[in-house]
């Protein structure tokens, strides 16, 4: 294509190419590459190119904790920004930038993208369109600081981790606590991108590599498609990388400790960008460079990877979205799912690692051994890396999950997903499963916001529950079919109940008073033998049981009728009957 007859105004077609980059040079060039460009130049930068060239449109959706909207910015050489009609023929790549807005790179790699791709320096792809959020933590972004990066090579100043609320919203995908997750989503849905890209700075080791690469876990992402990411579109990245003089490793998980000893590959549950998208069967990777190189290297290796991004999908982007879309119908068509995934210590790989030798000279401070890299003594050496995980757990998917419309917390977290789901028309009885909670352990240090749940074990029966019209009717068979499984499962690491949604249910509402109760418990057990045989046996087996009188009217009290049904039921009913599902959608 040529850009002479819509920019004569402009340029005339005898301006020199470099004179026209040169018109769009970012605050990163001005600087000599020293500085990164603030919020406000970020999105006059994309407004002007936006304004100057019909391929680049800008865009608000939503809105931010900081209370500004966030931009999405889109390439696409035919001019046409209609997601929906441009997902028909080409492949969409969504790059997200500034989550951490102290982790620069991205930001003003980004930029120069998209300046040498509208001026025409790069040529433009054909089969995919570019699509970015230029700034995601604005609130972080205004934040602007030069010390809270402690152990980062440059750039002078840049934003801060928390967002305006102080969330880490690299936490907060499925939680949702923040004004900009639920923009995000918005984007998400909107876009649908084939690949996402989040771009990061990360330390914990010194080594050679300027960039590292964290895909999303192909085990977890299962299927074809997960054997595409991990055999076929991560290897050919890596080669186009190395074909420009850009070497590349995993992700480098490991913190305080050399990593010559081997690391395994970092776990992204759904809470974290990349395990988000993955539920939706995006193929995700994060961009990681390592904080103490340059500045500058560090933004031309984030500039090239997006760039080598571009090349792999241009050239295979038919054969990623027919494996997304074979993702989707499989997922729809199964009757089990896995949970809650585990390094599989018994396998690995070997990774010809690149590091420096570490040293344990001893500390000035404070007398003792401390870890140091020395640059002097750089090695190749075969480095094991454990990137297979196994499912903890799996679970039968239901027909449908049902829970009462006072649950507004979760209704709104499934219209932001873009979740299909239904209200009853009458009240109604079901007979369906149901969850009780048997087990938990909470974290004791507040997390984002949360003390959240882990280990959780439930228990789960069949009962006949009654609901009320208006009650939430949420069918499986839709495309957000991992995102309810693992929001609505509890024992999922990343569920609603582990984020602490249902935490009314733990704690009994009525209880009674052991001076009361004692009569009551003794005729209890006379009148069921069976309990009374557990109770016995109980007292045989479990000495501190027998010796605390409270403990044992407290287990009299839980296997009675008077325990109310509300503490530790779970509140989120599964069917399992297809029946019955199409029956009560025949009502509708």
């Amino acid at each position: 294509m040529t850009f002479c007859a819509a920019f004569l105004v402009f340029w005339g077609c005898e301006t020199p190419l470099e004179d026209k980059i040169a018109s769009y040079q970012t605050p990163y060039e001005a600087s000599k590459t020293a500085e990164t460009a603030t919020y406000e130049e970020c999105i006059a930068f994309y407004k002007r190119l936006a304004r100057d060239f019909p391929e680049v449109n800008i865009q608000t959706l939503g809105t931010t904790d900081s209370g500004l909207p966030l931009h999405l910015v889109t390439f696409n050489p035919d001019g046409d920004f209609n997601f929906d009609n441009v997902r028909e023929d080409k492949a969409l790549v969504l790059v997200n930038n500034g989550i951490h807005p102290g982790e620069s790179d991205g930001i003003d790699a980004t930029m120069l993208l998209f300046r040498d791709l509208a001026t025409e320096k790069l040529e433009a792809p054909e089969n995919t369109v570019l699509v970015t959020i230029p700034v995601y933590n604005i609130g972080g972004a205004l934040n602007r600081n030069s010390t809270t990066r402690v152990n980062q090579n440059g750039p002078a100043e840049y934003g801060f981790r928390g967002n305006a609320r102080n969330y880490d919203l690299n936490r907060d995908f499925v939680k949702m606590d923040t004004e900009n997750a639920l923009s995000f989503a918005e984007i998400f849905h909107l876009v649908k991108p084939d690949v996402f890209v989040d771009n990061h700075v990360s330390n914990g080791a010194d080594y050679q590599y300027v960039l590292t690469h964290l895909f999303t876990q192909h085990n977890k992402l299962g299927g074809e498609l997960g054997k595409y990411l991990e055999q076929d579109f991560q290897p050919r990245l890596e080669e186009s990388l190395l074909k420009k003089d850009w070497d590349i490793t995993p992700y480098v998980n490991i913190y305080n400790r050399p990593p010559d000893q081997g690391f395994t590959q970092f776990l992204d549950n759904p809470r974290y960008s990349t395990g988000y998208t993955t539920l939706w069967n995006t193929l995700g990777f994060m961009v990681e460079t390592h904080m103490q190189k340059p500045y500058d290297q560090r933004v031309e290796g984030t500039y090239e990877i997006m760039l080598s991004v571009l090349d792999v999908v241009e050239k295979d982007f038919e054969n990623i979205k027919k494996l997304r879309a074979e993702a989707l119908a499989k997922a729809m068509e199964q009757q089990r799912y896995f949970l809650n995934w585990a390094v599989d210590t018994t396998q690995s790989k070997t990774l010809n690692f690149k590091g420096y030798e570490a040293l344990l000279p001893l500390s000035q401070i404070t007398g003792l051994p401390q870890l140091k890299y020395d640059r002097n003594q750089p090695f190749e050496k075969e480095v094991r890396f454990q990137h297979q995980y196994y499912p903890l757990d799996t679970i039968a998917v239901p027909e449908a999950y049902i829970f009462s419309k006072s649950w507004k917390d979760i209704t709104a977290r499934l219209d932001a997903n873009n979740i299909a789901y239904q209200t009853l028309e009458q009240d109604t009885t079901l007979f369906l499963e149901s969850y009780q909670i048997d087990s938990y352990e909470t974290y004791t240090r507040p997390y984002e916001g949360h003390y959240p749940h882990y280990n959780t074990q439930v228990t789960s029966r069949k009962d006949s529950v009654q609901f009320m019209a208006g009650d939430i009717l949420v069918p499986t068979q839709q495309e957000g079919i991992r995102y309810l499984l693992e929001t609505l499962e509890p024992e999922s690491v990343d569920s609603f109940f582990n984020w602490n949604f249902f935490d009314t249910i733990l704690q009994r509402k009525e209880g009674f008073s052991p001076y009361v109760f004692e009569e009551l418990a003794l005729r209890i057990l006379q009148k069921d033998t069976i309990l009374r045989n557990q109770f016995l046996d109980k007292k045989a087996l479990d000495e501190d049981f027998s010796q605390n009188a409270y403990a044992q009217l407290n287990w009299i009290f839980k296997h009675s009728k008077y325990q109310e049904k509300a503490y530790l039921q779970y509140p989120v009913y599964r069917l399992n009957n297809e029946e019955v599902l199409s029956g009560l959608i025949a009502e509708e």
